[in-house]
């Protein structure tokens, strides 16, 4: 316990899966939490959690793929506890289509979360962490950026975008700004069951994936966000500009 003490956390997505899971147990940790979402009564539990445990958070709702929703949130870390130490992009979108038949403003909304809403936050949290000395961020990205699936064109692109930038910040904003990317494989979200609405029988799907990873099962959002945890704390000090895959071995192929 206690090793994001004293330290500031952004973290979008926060309404619900993994998102919400991070800014828990990360103000479980210390930090205290910018919350960023679109739901308000969803934003509004989530803090109203972390209070309960005597825990820091505020809520600004919003749309990632808003520019200036990445300046609230950074507004409000520093309104609210004085900067910014931590920032998680953990906002997804699905886009689902085959690329010959994906309509134009499917893909533009898909990369426009996925990919430009963490260029945004980049864009304010990064100076923000220069100003205090330090700094740690955290892309949840997906296996999706190195393995392909059926009809997710726009998803699979966004995702294997967010790994290359990632190594390319890293560069720029180190050393006193780290930059890691989480590629989460099958997790029980609501995101998993939207993507197997793409295969003929949804449920069959989800349990066939379960099945393959050598852990026989999925991932919870709660494996993610110690992972996150990892790579937000100085437990990871000496890691950046890399790809953390946390997919219960599914990636090996056996």
């Amino acid at each position: 316990m206690g090793r994001l003490e004293g330290k500031t956390a952004i973290v979008t997505g926060a309404t619900s899966g993994m998102g919400r899971a991070i800014a828990r147990l990360f103000a479980q940790e210390g930090a205290a939490i910018v919350c960023g979402g679109r739901d308000p009564e969803r934003g509004g539990a989530v803090v109203a959690q972390i209070r309960s445990a005597s825990g820091r958070a505020q809520f600004v709702p919003g749309d990632v793929g808003d520019p200036e929703n990445a300046e609230r949130l950074v507004d409000e870390a520093r309104r609210s506890f004085g900067g910014v130490d931590v920032a998680v992009a953990c906002a997804g979108a699905l886009g689902l289509g085959a690329a010959g038949e994906l309509p134009i403003e499917v893909w533009r909304r898909t990369l426009s979360v996925n990919l430009d809403a963490v260029f945004y936050l980049l864009r304010k949290a990064l100076p923000a962490m220069r100003e205090r000395g330090s700094g740690s961020v955290v892309v949840v990205s997906s296996i999706a950026a190195f393995k392909a699936f059926p009809n997710h064109a726009a998803y699979c692109a966004s995702k294997g975008a967010l790994v290359a930038l990632v190594r390319q910040v890293a560069i720029d904003y180190g050393p006193a700004v780290r930059v890691n990317a989480l590629c989460p494989g099958p997790v029980d979200t609501p995101l998993i069951w939207d993507s197997a609405a793409a295969f003929p029988e949804p449920e069959k799907a989800v349990a066939a994936v379960a099945e393959r990873t050598l852990m026989k099962r999925l991932g919870q959002p709660e494996d993610v966000a110690r992972a996150a945890l990892f790579l937000a704390s100085s437990d990871s000090a000496w890691m950046t500009g890399t790809a953390l895959t946390l997919d219960g071995g599914i990636l090996t192929g056996a």
